[in-house]
């Protein structure tokens, strides 16, 4: 599933080109992929025509567009574990998996020309979606994420925590909410009402770089131990975010359809048998919840 950096480069892919365009048209090819649209405000066909975009905005793996005008709304986007974004030249074709496409204008260039660009939402395997939402104000008062300066945020995203790359996130909150959780530190950094955008890939990496084992219960780290786990989980998002996130099939690619490489850098997920960067014991995977977690028994000893 795409998580922080991926959906954060598709962010800052689709800004130059989204920002202050004007929705021309409007096609929803699978009905599925609006599972998150209130019909009750509205077609999403009729909300989105003729509107101008603005400045595209992300929290945690939700993504989205303001709209102009009254009441104000925002298109929201979810790419689940296989939706992307693409920014295509009209006439494009994608190959069978497009769900919705946005043919859009952009704002007047310099020279006052404007060109017209299709947005496509393209999603294999149609657990992603888009859906247009309310904006509500922030719980904090601060802007609600990444790209925008509004303190508004959709209803469907107020109830996500801030993540760790967000201006107003709250180290001190944060740690003092491990401190009242008796889970593991990985089931934590999952809890997306506690901490988002950190998924499977970028934990085990966090906790790697940490030294801290995925079953340590959060609440016995040290305060020391939760501000090194942020510097590295912030660490590992950056880097990441610089790579173009990390791309282990054609499913997870940029605005443009390019993948990202992060996956060259992975010292812990998905290097199961290998040796440890650090000390050469190889690394194990274990069952975690639905998934796995790889980590190094020697470095990550659970204490």
């Amino acid at each position: 599933m795409p998580e922080l950096p991926e959906v954060e480069v598709v962010r800052a892919g689709l800004a130059p080109a989204v920002s202050d365009a004007t929705i021309l048209g409007v096609e929803v090819l699978e009905p599925r992929s609006l599972k998150r649209h209130d019909p009750v405000a509205g077609e999403f066909e009729a909300l989105l025509l003729g509107r101008t975009m603005r400045t595209p905005a992300r929290r945690g793996k939700f993504l989205w567009i303001p709209l102009d005008g009254e009441p104000r709304q925002a298109i929201v986007a979810h790419l689940g574990m296989s939706g992307q974004i693409l920014l295509r030249d009209p006439g494009a074709v994608e190959a069978g998996l497009l769900r919705i496409r946005l043919h859009i204008e952009t704002a007047a260039q310099p020279d006052g020309s404007r060109r017209e660009l299709w947005v496509h939402f393209v999603d294999q395997r149609i657990f992603g979606s888009m859906a247009v939402d309310a904006l509500v104000p922030t719980a904090d008062g601060a802007a609600a994420g990444l790209g925008t300066d509004e303190a508004l945020i959709p209803t469907q995203v107020a109830h996500i925590a801030r993540d760790p790359l967000d201006p107003a996130f709250d180290d001190r909150a944060f740690a003092a909410a491990l401190g009242r959780k008796n889970t593991g530190i990985k089931r934590a950094l999952l809890d997306q009402t506690l901490v988002s955008g950190i998924g499977n890939i970028y934990a085990d990496e966090a906790l790697w770089a940490s030294r801290i084992h995925y079953e340590q219960p959060a609440s016995s780290l040290s305060p020391a131990k939760v501000r090194t786990l942020l510097s590295e989980v912030r660490h590992v998002l950056e880097k990441a975010l610089a790579e173009g996130g990390t791309s282990f099939d054609a499913q997870y690619v940029n605005v443009n359809g390019n993948s990202g490489y992060f996956a060259h850098s992975l010292n812990a997920y998905g290097q199961e048998g290998r040796p440890c960067p650090r000390c050469g014991t190889p690394i194990v995977r274990e069952k975690f919840m639905n998934r796995s977690s790889h980590f190094c028994p020697r470095c990550q000893r659970l204490r």
